[in-house]
């Protein structure tokens, strides 16, 4: 079997490697000069198996109305004149009750845990490195209302069976010594313990290299302009280079630009791109930089360690499929990291990034089949591509080739949308 995979991402490239690796001839097709250089570029380092939960949850909306006008605030929105924008805006609301939120929860958790399940097996088959730390994520409190506010999160941890521990001031510097400087900018946090870390483009690189030994073609510098059906069936995939590329199936792994390609062939997805920040920047005193993750509850900016670097990550900003990285865009992920680990690393050498979330209106990825019987979705991941990676791509690729899922699919598919 043929199989074309749009797109290099993460998410692509481990659904061209599950494939391969099943005998599948694969090919995978990107605009990029190479693998990994959009949305899984720079992002935060976080396996987030433990914080795996919808945007949309109860009280959200009045959260997001705070945000808006804090000094350094996580959320930003621009008042586009865009119908797509606005509906999918309501359609997060929408969602933001107890029901939904207990619903998409469960979806999510499903898939994420599959998903941390899947990833040693696969290191261990491709001996892929990309500075992995197994050492959890602290989930960091400013305020005793934060701390209160957790124990909501702690019952739902316990339900779903990931472990975690509940730290004071003194615990959350055992986890991080160099958090002793700050002592009194927090006063306690939770420690997710089964969460790892990594750098994302590290892995899809490597991943990608271990996909070509396989035999996965890798055809880069390509625009999908369109994808082509025909009675009810994909014929082909028309790139700007190479004129129309064909196989026996087709995988959507394109992220936020996945509705573009598949409304024309009656496909209508509600992702939509939230744009993200961060900045990179080297470790100069091991004992004052970061040792795992660190997320910082008040600004919503996750600080962690890869090898010899620190990669600070946060902000939401829904301003359509804007690609630009202002010269104060990153500001408030730099304020956090300079707060928290003001040794740690070096500033004047920072490096700062943008990307494009796939978020979904209830947080789920779409994941699955379409009303084309040869072409599958991978997308609509929002922050939470790198920690599902694993888990989407053998999900995906099992489902191409016939096999049985290792997973209940309900409610994982574009058919909750009724489409």
């Amino acid at each position: 079997m043929k199989v074309v995979v749009m797109g290099a991402g993460v998410i692509g490239v481990t659904t061209a490697w599950y494939l391969a690796k099943a005998g599948a001839d694969v090919v995978v097709l990107d605009r990029q000069a190479g693998p990994g250089m959009e949305t899984s570029y720079a992002n935060a380092g976080e396996l987030s198996y433990g914080m795996t939960s919808p945007w949309a949850a109860p009280g959200v909306p009045m959260k997001a109305l705070k945000w808006l006008f804090m000094k350094r605030r996580p959320l930003f929105i621009w008042p586009l004149i865009s119908p797509t924008m606005w509906a999918w805006g309501a359609q997060m609301l929408a969602n933001c009750n107890p029901s939904a939120y207990e619903v998409n929860k469960g979806r999510m958790v499903r898939i994420s845990n599959y998903s941390r399940d899947c990833l040693p097996d696969l290191v261990a088959d491709t001996g892929v490195s990309f500075d992995m730390r197994e050492q959890g994520t602290l989930q960091l409190f400013r305020t005793e209302k934060q701390m209160k506010a957790s124990k909501a999160d702690q019952e739902i941890l316990k339900r779903y069976g990931s472990p975690f521990e509940v730290l004071d001031r003194d615990g959350c510097i055992a986890a991080e010594p160099a958090l002793a400087r700050v002592r009194d900018k927090f006063v306690g946090g939770l420690r997710l313990t089964a969460d790892r870390t990594g750098d994302c483009r590290l892995f899809t690189m490597a991943l990608a290299e271990k996909a070509r030994a396989l035999g996965v073609s890798f055809h880069y510098g390509q625009t999908i302009e369109r994808i082509v059906a025909e009675a009810g069936r994909v014929i082909g995939v028309d790139t700007d280079k190479e004129g129309r590329v064909t196989g026996d199936a087709y995988v959507c792994a394109l992220g936020s630009y996945a509705p573009r390609v598949l409304k024309p062939v009656g496909i209508n997805l509600p992702v939509y791109p939230v744009k993200g920040y961060s900045v990179t920047l080297p470790v100069v005193d091991d004992a004052m930089a970061p040792q795992s993750t660190i997320m910082d509850e008040t600004h919503k900016v996750a600080i962690t360690r890869l090898g010899d670097r620190i990669r600070v990550a946060g902000t939401a900003e829904i301003a359509g499929y804007s690609g630009r990285l202002g010269p104060h865009a990153t500001d408030t992920v730099r304020h956090v990291v300079r707060d928290l680990f003001p040794l740690g690393g070096d500033m004047e050498r920072a490096e700062g990034w943008t990307g494009l979330r796939p978020m979904t209106p209830d947080g789920t990825p779409v994941l699955g089949p379409t009303r084309l019987r040869n072409l599958w979705l991978n997308t609509g991941h929002g922050t939470l591509g790198w920690t599902m990676a694993a888990g989407s791509g053998r999900l995906v690729a099992d489902l191409v080739l016939g096999r049985a899922p290792q997973i209940d699919m309900d409610g994982l598919t574009a058919a909750r949308y009724g489409r």
